[in-house]
């Protein structure tokens, strides 16, 4: 079995101090850099959102950051601006090994729809390119890990394993947003469901 490392949006604007923080974010550097130093393949997904994205509340007159709006025909949380490109908010986090990285996969590109997943949209309209990526690569089963579990993380893990990837949720190498309580539990029995297989650091003996 091949095996590729995704990494999730481990982007400074997810970590505290950016602009839209996920609680401890920056703890799943330190896994990450240990799964990426045992991983034979790496890939990362970075949102990559131009100024004028429709996920912005700042973008909708009058809606606050957090509530739920509509984008592209589908419910939208509206999100503080994040990760607008070419900022150091969308970079990845300082302390990330990224030398190890074989493609960056951008998401959220387009300003009328978000991309929560690492390859597709949130209207499954337009492919990022990973799945075909990883399939060029001969790579059947992928590792999941980063920012955030309820969200960007969860999609993913559901995509890679509704595309037919062995698909692996390193848990302790992932942190939730939890906009409401228990929505991270509600996202791992999600992945769970999907046929996402649940692990740990200690699990793997990493």
């Amino acid at each position: 079995m091949t095996t590729a490392l995704i990494l999730v949006d481990i982007q400074n604007d997810f970590c505290p101090g950016g602009a839209l923080a996920v609680p401890h974010g920056d703890a799943v550097v330190a896994p990450a850099n240990r799964l990426i130093a045992r991983a034979g393949l790496v890939v990362a997904t970075q949102d990559w959102h131009p100024a004028t994205h429709g996920s912005f509340a700042a973008n909708h007159p009058g809606a606050a950051p957090f509530t739920l709006g509509e984008l592209g025909g589908l419910p939208q949380v509206m999100w503080p601006a994040h990760c607008v490109q070419w900022t150091g908010g969308a970079q990845f986090h300082p302390g990330l090994d990224t030398t190890r990285f074989a493609r960056v996969f951008p998401k959220g590109t387009a300003p009328g729809i978000d991309s929560y997943s690492g390859f597709f949209d949130n209207g499954r309209r337009q492919t990022t390119g990973l799945g075909e990526w990883l399939r060029a690569q001969g790579v059947d089963a992928v590792q999941v890990c980063g920012l955030a579990t309820d969200y960007c993380v969860k999609a993913t893990a559901i995509d890679a394993a509704e595309l037919g990837f062995h698909t692996t949720l390193v848990e302790d190498a992932c942190r939730g947003v939890g906009l409401a309580l228990g929505d991270i539990a509600v996202a791992l029995a999600a992945m769970r469901a999907a046929g996402v297989e649940i692990t740990t650091m200690a699990a793997l003996g990493i």
